[in-house]
């Protein structure tokens, strides 16, 4: 990865889809983004990323799922639509 810039990551709450609960985790650096989604670590989307990069956030994704997934377990939507933190 480019040294000079940080890696941004953030994620979605908890999102039931088609009966099977899943969050969505975004990677930013610069204008360079990728977005995957746990629990299956894929990166379903990418620009300015390697294929080595892609891989590693895959890996990445599926090392930290427990920990991510707990996070999003506390993320509230309305919130955020509502300007409280």
């Amino acid at each position: 990865m480019k040294q000079s810039e940080e890696l941004r990551m953030t994620y979605s709450g908890i999102i039931n889809q088609n009966g099977q609960k899943i969050v969505r985790v975004s990677f930013e650096r610069g204008n360079d983004y990728a977005e995957g989604i746990l629990p299956s670590g894929n990166i379903e989307k990418s620009s300015g990323f390697s294929s080595e990069e892609t891989e590693g956030l895959s890996r990445y994704l599926l090392q930290n799922a427990e920990d991510i997934m707990e996070r999003a377990k506390q993320v509230n939507p309305l919130r955020g639509l509502m300007g409280k933190n």
